[in-house]
Parts: structure tokens; sequence; C-alpha cells
């Protein structure tokens, strides 16, 4: 009306139900809110391949130290593998689990996160948000950041399906390639488990089409809590290493890191790439030795047969 100052101070969401008096009035609705199932993600990451090599090795080899790393989008506590160090192919072995527990609405297809909005808040939250499982590989550097290499987005609900071999993937595999090709795609809360290879890419400016960067082969099951704890499985390697059972990964004897490891870096780097040149070296020094005490002991082996002439 009138003389008030109206100001704009938000929206209300709601239902109203009007009844006759000459009928009898329903019980009422229950407007509870629906509770989230309790559901854990289990991936494990099995090997890479075609890795982009972003460094260069003191003999002058393309390299590169892989890792992986992987979170739930609104999650944001990221899990990692450990390195293979020195991949000189693209390779990457890792056999490694990753375990991320959470909130879903199977109704609404997103997941639930609480959370305090600011540190000193006693109450949390509720954020909805898409399930999107989030891979990215990474290069590891010691003396400098980390080179970022590639990354791969999975919507749990509408995901594509992996392939089968590493040498079928490609960027026309993902639901958003550039070709604007039809895709199979699954829900893995439908299928509950699969596993495969898929396709990681690298898009720094948006203008420029994707590159694919690597492949990566895991296995994703999403199980609920009661399941979850009958098949208990522990992160990374450690115990309970179940369900299934991970091996420590078949790398080859030149992965390791040269800063922990010098004397692998001298058999492994320095012997397998310059032997000849260390053995030439060799041979010369000891004729260089051999030469010198020749000359050391010619002056008093020529002074010794004069005196022996003379007396």
């Amino acid at each position: 009306s009138s003389g008030i100052n109206a100001e704009y101070g938000g929206v209300i969401e709601m239902f109203v139900d009007i009844f006759p008096k000459c009928r009898e009035i329903p019980p009422p609705i229950n407007i509870t809110p629906r509770a989230p199932q309790d559901l854990e993600l289990r991936a494990i990451i099995w090997n890479c391949s075609d890795v982009v090599l972003s460094d260069v090795s003191i003999t002058g080899e393309m390299m590169s130290d892989i890792y992986v790393k992987g979170w739930l989008k609104g999650q944001d506590k990221k899990q990692r593998t450990d390195v293979h160090y020195r991949s000189l192919n693209g390779e990457g072995n890792f056999n490694w689990r990753f375990i991320f527990p959470f909130e879903y609405l199977p109704a609404e297809e997103v997941m639930v996160i609480k959370k305090r909005e600011h540190f000193y808040s006693i109450d949390k939250h509720e954020e909805k948000h898409e399930c999107v499982f989030c891979v990215q590989i990474w290069d590891n550097d010691i003396f400098q950041s980390d080179d970022f290499l590639g990354v791969l987005e999975l919507n749990l609900n509408r995901m594509p399906k992996p392939s089968k071999f590493a040498k079928t993937v490609s960027l026309d595999d993902l639901i958003d390639n550039d070709k604007g090709k039809e895709v199979q795609v699954i829900s893995l809360f439908d299928q509950k488990n699969i596993k495969g290879w898929w396709p990681s890419y690298c898009d720094y400016d948006p203008s420029i089409p994707r590159e694919l960067t690597g492949k990566i082969e895991m296995e994703l099951e999403v199980l609920t809590k009661e399941d979850a704890e009958a098949k208990p499985a522990g992160r990374a390697r450690d115990e309970p290493n179940e369900n299934p059972r991970l091996k420590p990964p078949d790398r080859p004897a030149t992965s390791f890191s040269w800063f922990t490891s010098p004397w692998k870096s001298i058999r492994y780097i320095l012997w397998a790439n310059y032997k000849w040149y260390i053995i030439g070296g060799l041979i010369l020094l000891l004729i260089i030795a051999f030469i010198l005490i020749f000359m050391y002991s010619l002056p008093g082996g020529v002074a010794d047969k004069l005196l022996n002439k003379f007396t």
C-alpha cells in the first residue's frame, strides 16, 4: 500500500489446499524431505597408456613421472596414486584404489553434501550436486610445480561406455565430442560396476579442439553402505586389501626416482646410455697411467745402466 517502502525480500515456495466444509478433510500429506542414501564409490586406477611426455631426462629422452588424482565434484577431497617414475612410453601402472563415501538422492539423481558455510558456522547447510567423478593425470616434479597432463570427467548417471582396449580409445568416445557423434551411455547406479578404458584430454583454450593426452583404465563400482561393510576394502593397497585384492604394479626396472635412488641412476641411466664411453675412458686412463709410470721410472733405469757400465 502507499506509504510503505516495499523492498524485495526473497521468494517463498509453498502449496495450499482448500477443502469445502461439506466434505471430509483427508489426512495430511507427509512432506518430510527425502532422506539421501549412504553410498560408496570405489574407483580402481589400473593403468595409463599413451600419456604425453612432458619432461626431458638428463640423457635427452622424453619422459614423464605419472600419477593420477581423483575426486567427486563438490566434495573436493582429492585422492592420488603413487608415482610411476620415468615413463618413457606414456605407460603408467598403479593398481590403486580410491574410496569416496557420499550421500545420494535417487529421485533427483544428485549428491547431497553437507558443509558449513563458514569455518565459524555452527549448523551445516545442504548442497546438491551432480555425481561427477573427476580424474586428472599429472607429471610429478621435485623442484617445481607439477605439470597437468589431462583430465576426464564422468557423470555417474550418464557416462560414456568405456572401451575394452586402449588402442580403440579416442576423444570420439566422450559424450560431448567435437564431431557430435552419438555414443552409448550408461548409469553406474544401474550397472553397479564397470571396467574399461577412457580418454583423457587437455582443453586449456576452448577455441582450440581438444587434444588426446592419455588413456586411463579404471574400474568403477558403487555400493550401498551395507554392501560396503559386507565387502570391505582399503584405500590404495592398504588393508583390508580385498574385493578385489590389488597386487603391487609390475613396473619396469627403470621406474624409480633418481633423487632417492642414486645407485639405480648410475646403473640404468649413466651405465645403460654411456657404458662404452665409460669403458673407453677407463681404458684411456689405464694407458695414460701406464705411460706416466713408464716415464717416471725411465730416468732411474737409464741412470742405473750408466752406473753399471762405468763400474
